[in-house]
């Protein structure tokens, strides 16, 4: 599996509204409110020969009341046991 994180910037009241979308859809593993420029921040686990650009594009842009992404793809965790 791959983890990546996407930030995602709602539109104007709808922070709850994707939040939940998200959660109800269960593609998202952990799903936190945030300040500053995004609202979310959504950590995703993909199988290995997933397209993270289709999975994106396909599965979170679609919902509505989301206005913005920006995906940042990790390499390693450290510290983790």
């Amino acid at each position: 599996m791959v983890p990546f994180f996407v930030q995602i910037k709602c539109k104007l009241g709808q922070s709850y509204t994707v939040a939940n979308a998200l959660a109800e859809a269960e593609i998202a593993s952990e799903i936190y409110s945030t300040a500053g420029h995004y609202d979310l921040l959504v950590k995703f686990y993909v199988d290995n020969d997933t397209d993270i650009g289709h999975f994106i594009n396909e599965k979170v842009q679609v919902l509505p009341g989301i206005q913005d992404t920006l995906t940042i793809i990790t390499f390693k965790a450290f510290g983790s046991r």
